[in-house]
């Protein structure tokens, strides 16, 4: 017989689109693997307003992994497939994320009708739901009106089509290459900011104990990838899991030196604290000890 493997994904277009990602890069080392995969639910998809949680961002990520994680744990899925941006810092007991593909492009985009960032009027109203997003673009240009859009990615789109108040939205480069969306007639530009944890690569979590599928695994894991990757999740774990604060970070890997920067915001009209170190890519997670240290430094009541 065949080896099987059953795959865990949300079931949304861009989900989907990560799945098959990942089924291309498990058949091309065992081709003959047979792939299922089971939809699942989560409680962000049921929700329709995240107003409660949006203020902090806190608990928002494992609004989009709690029963997919479920799942894996229970047995019914062999791999949970994320986005690794969803991922909280602190995982169930028994789960890891044990590999991820190569990372997409980590930009975030804002896309206008035909206006650029620093062209947009005093006031231009800009959608995003990413509280990290919003709190880049009102240090960047406090003179705009950053508000709170919902939905997946086409429905942001019509949505900027259809509200002429609404004068662009900032979205994931990695997302709108995914799905293949034809940007023609839009002003799309990269915007300076630093990404979120896991933007752009997508993440493999299995259960610790299941060595056939780690195995597997390690077969499509994408090496630089995965080094960046435990060097953001372990600050996003150092800053207390659900990124309570709204963090960005750019890990970059130089030779065989691994950079990383980031941004951390506190309360509002407080300036950001910045922080950035390099160190040898075998030792990730000890580079954000450091990081983490050093804003840590530089925080309100330090000493």
């Amino acid at each position: 017989m065949n080896p099987t493997i059953i795959l865990g994904s949300r079931g949304s277009a861009l989900a989907l689109a990560q799945v098959t990602l990942v089924e291309n890069a498990l058949r091309a080392v065992v081709p003959d693997l047979k792939i299922e995969l089971k939809k699942i639910t989560t409680s962000g998809d049921r929700r329709a307003d995240y107003s409660d949680v949006m203020a902090t961002g806190a608990g928002v990520k494992g609004l989009f992994t709690k029963e997919i994680e479920q799942a894996l744990i229970d047995g019914q899925i062999d791999v949970a497939v994320h986005s690794c941006k969803d991922l909280p810092g602190e995982l169930a007991d028994g789960l890891e994320v044990c590999a991820v593909l190569e990372r997409a492009d980590t930009a975030d985009v804002l896309i206008t009708r035909d206006k650029g960032f620093s062209e947009l009027p005093v006031g231009a109203v800009i959608g995003t739901g990413s509280v990290r997003r919003r709190r880049q673009l009102n240090w960047l240009r406090p003179d705009l009106s950053v508000q709170e859009i919902r939905g997946n990615v086409p429905t942001r789109l019509q949505k900027l089509a259809d509200l002429e108040t609404l004068a662009g939205i900032v979205l994931a480069r990695a997302g709108l290459d995914r799905l293949g969306l034809d940007l023609n007639g839009w002003h799309v530009e990269v915007l300076p900011m630093q990404h979120a944890i896991g933007q752009g690569a997508v993440a493999l979590e299995c259960r610790s104990g299941d060595f056939a599928v780690l195995s597997l695994l390690a077969r499509i894991n994408h090496g630089p990838t995965f080094c960046c990757v435990r060097a953001e999740r372990e600050l996003l774990r150092l800053l207390n899991g659900d990124c309570n604060l709204p963090v960005g970070v750019m890990t970059r890997l130089e030779g065989s030196t691994l950079a990383m920067d980031t941004i951390i915001f506190g309360e509002e009209g407080v300036a950001p604290v910045l922080g950035s170190v390099s160190g040898p890519l075998d030792a990730p997670e000890e580079l954000a000890v450091e990081l983490h240290r050093q804003v840590l430094a530089q925080s309100p009541g330090s000493e």
